[in-house]
């Protein structure tokens, strides 16, 4: 099935709300769960970049699973960050360690020596995959550790209706909608393959998780 792109950024108030409210407790405690089975060896994390932070579920949960870690969370979306900035005020020795920056992907720059680079279902919402692999790559020093989680795009439109039904069938419609649209702007694991040699990343590894997931991961050379 063709990728059919979706908009870069959520923006909407509606659209940030229905994200940053849905039960997303089995994809993102799962993001924990494999980020630790996969990456064991990154027990005393200092520095970390989130790419496409979103609305703020994943940076909570990953700051209670590694208290030493100071996060730079980077996101397009205004609206997204105000939401997550929200969701942690009342953790504040969470949200101390925590950098939030608003930016588009290809915009930012840091020069930071980060231990860990992650990030969670951005890929899909970019219209050149490259963007997303080439700043991996130039933000990332020799040994630095990279754990990537996105969507998988399904072989039909009737496979993709099928896994909106069984994940987000009692959401509002918005999400629904946006969920549906995700899956059809995915990449397909073997794109994934080839957007890593590309960008000289071939020594990430990709493995498919679930139904509609894949974890790219590895240590840089």
């Amino acid at each position: 099935m063709k990728r059919v792109t979706e908009p870069e950024l959520m923006t909407e108030r509606e659209q940030v709300e229905a994200y940053g409210n849905a039960d997303f407790e089995e994809p993102h405690s799962n993001f924990i769960k494999l980020l630790k089975e996969y990456c064991p060896e990154i027990t005393n994390l200092r520095s970390v970049l989130d790419l496409g932070s979103g609305a703020g579920d994943i940076l909570l949960r990953f700051s209670k699973a590694y208290p030493l870690a100071h996060i730079d969370a980077v996101e397009g979306s205004q609206t997204m960050l105000q939401f997550a900035e929200g969701l942690l005020s009342e953790y504040s020795g969470i949200k101390m360690r925590i950098r939030f920056v608003n930016s588009m992907l290809q915009d930012f720059s840091s020069s930071t020596d980060y231990d860990l680079i992650m990030s969670n279902s951005l890929l899909h919402h970019l219209h050149n995959p490259s963007h997303f692999w080439d700043k991996i790559k130039e933000l990332s020093q020799p040994g630095a550790h990279i754990f990537i989680m996105d969507l998988m795009r399904p072989g039909s439109l009737e496979e993709a209706r099928e896994l909106v039904r069984t994940y987000v069938d009692g959401e509002p419609e918005i999400l629904r909608r946006d969920f549906y649209n995700s899956l059809l702007a995915a990449f397909t694991i073997n794109e994934v393959r080839e957007h890593l040699a590309e960008a000289g990343l071939g020594e990430l590894q990709t493995e498919q998780i679930s139904d509609r997931h894949f974890i790219a991961f590895g240590t840089c050379r």
